[in-house]
């Protein structure tokens, strides 16, 4: 029996005893109600009701303090002897590296396509939104942290959630707080497999595949498929026995390097067509509020950018604070600052060029039924005839680096339900090296699919946990601004940098 015959198989006996289930569960996570002509997924307008109300809640941070978010993230802020495994753009990188993906490529593609070029602008303020979002989960991230014996650190909301609600409530938040806990551990941990890994693999060979010739390529059989995943394989494994450390040693050089390329070939396309600049944005903005051909009219262009945002960034997803957590401060509101910047620059930035690049180039795919990613390539194809190599290259390193990221978080999850034993994590690492191996070969799109709407159910349980805790970030977020004023006062004195004008401006 051939290896092509044998992954068939296995393909298709997985998605005959799971689709039942992934289809049900999408229905209830993804249930969406009409409105205004088109319809209204309830998790989306979940998680874009918490950025609103985390924006009002803390006075729109994301604006009045980006600039102190950025200091930190520099360093200036450090501190001697804080514990903790990575530095605050080490764990910024790390936790970027989830986020920035696919989505960033072909997601955005899709949003233009389906709710016109306006569906930009609404993507853009979603992630604005997600911002906020973002420093309140990630401040909670770092607060419950559990620090280990041997200096490693584990966060997430499997910590801060039964933490948090016991410290806040008693035995009884404490007893619910458990319950959550595990629930969002096993939510992590299955994306972390399926989403995180398989998806990611499977569609940077699938890629790579088709600039190598195809099918009849020498990538295209399944020894050529065993290669890759054996490859990927053996990379990620050598990176994730390192930990977070070797984790965020690769991401962040790989996480500004890929974004680099990503942008200087966004920044290509538009210079050559910059007249053409104007024309583009006042076009994102006059289809935000004046639609046409977009089911819905404005709420469908709207719904659609948001959709795409809230898939992309993964504020209020519970995911990201397992990376802050292991940054090394005494204060858990700094670390929420410095996530405050990771929505900005994966959509803010990476999807808002994608954006205007299609907008601009305005391939012939666009609004066709084609692939997102072949929409993007087009797009730039219209300048860079050889770009799909490039975008290959691109999507190698998405790829890789969100498999890196999303194989720490699964093992914080994977511990947390197990325990820490060498044995535990070895089981671990090795699953995820196998599953890495197989997305070269399977597609197991069902699992896949089953594994988003499990991700997405944990923003359920992760907001409504932010919410009964928001009150212990805002104490927080006063702590470091006291500290900051402190450390100004100090530096007035002539205790301090020279630099210190600049930092008081940003409290």
């Amino acid at each position: 029996m051939s290896l092509d015959s044998v992954t068939q198989s296995v393909d298709e006996a997985v998605s005959g005893f799971f689709e039942p289930i992934a289809k049900w569960l999408g229905e209830v996570v993804f249930y969406a109600v009409p409105v205004g002509g088109t319809d209204l997924p309830l998790i989306v307008a979940w998680l874009v009701v918490a950025g609103l109300v985390f924006t009002g809640w803390f006075g729109f941070i994301q604006v009045r303090k980006f600039k102190l978010a950025v200091d930190v993230v520099r360093g200036k802020f450090d501190e001697k002897g804080s514990a903790g495994e990575v530095n605050h753009f080490q764990a910024l990188t790390a936790a970027v590296s989830g986020t920035v993906g696919l989505g960033n490529i072909a997601g955005v593609a899709v949003a233009v396509s389906i709710g016109g070029p306006g569906a930009t602008f609404w993507m853009i303020l979603c992630g604005l939104l997600g911002m906020a979002t973002k420093f309140v989960e990630v401040t909670l991230g770092v607060k419950y942290r559990e620090v280990h014996a041997d200096g490693t650190v584990s966060g997430g909301p499997m910590h801060y959630l039964p933490k948090g609600l016991a410290e806040r409530f008693g035995k009884n938040g404490k007893t619910l707080g458990k319950v959550l806990a595990v629930l969002a551990s096993f939510m992590i941990l299955f994306f972390g497999l399926f989403g995180g890994n398989l998806f990611q693999v499977n569609q940077s060979y699938a890629q790579l595949v088709s600039v190598t010739g195809g099918e009849d390529g020498a990538l295209g059989s399944s020894a050529g498929a065993l290669f890759f995943g054996i490859l990927i394989a053996a990379l990620v494994g050598i990176v994730l026995l390192g930990g977070i450390r070797s984790i965020a040693s690769v991401t962040s050089r790989l996480v500004p390097a890929m974004a680099g390329v990503y942008i200087v070939a966004c920044l290509v396309v538009i210079l050559v067509n910059v007249t053409a600049v104007p024309d583009a944005i006042a076009t994102i903005v006059e289809g935000a509020f004046n639609p046409e051909g977009v089911a819905g009219g404005v709420l469908g262009a709207l719904i659609i950018g948001f959709k795409r945002a809230a898939f992309s960034n993964e504020a209020g997803l519970g995911s990201a604070p397992i990376a802050h957590s292991a940054v090394k401060t005494k204060h858990p509101a700094s670390e929420g600052l410095v996530a405050l910047l990771e929505p900005f620059i994966d959509t803010v930035v990476i999807c808002t060029m994608t954006a205007l690049t299609i907008v601009i180039a305005n391939p012939d795919s666009l609004g066709k039924d084609i692939g997102g990613v072949t929409i993007t390539s087009d797009a730039f194809e219209t300048v860079l005839p050889w770009f799909p190599y490039v975008l290959t290259v691109a999507v190698l390193l998405f790829a890789i680096s969100t498999v890196l990221t999303w194989g720490y978080y699964g093992l914080k999850a994977w511990t947390y339900l197990f325990g820490r034993s060498r044995t535990s994590e070895v089981t671990y690492k090795a699953l995820y090296t196998v599953f890495a191996i197989a997305g070269s070969l399977l597609t197991l799109q069902t699992l896949i699919d089953l594994a988003d709407a499990v991700l997405f159910s944990l923003a359920v349980i992760n907001i409504i946990g932010l919410y009964l805790l928001a009150p212990v970030v805002k104490r927080e977020l006063n702590t470091f601004l006291e500290f900051i004023r402190a450390r100004n006062a100090g530096e007035n004195t002539g205790d301090g940098d020279e630099d210190q004008d600049s930092v008081k401006t940003t409290v």
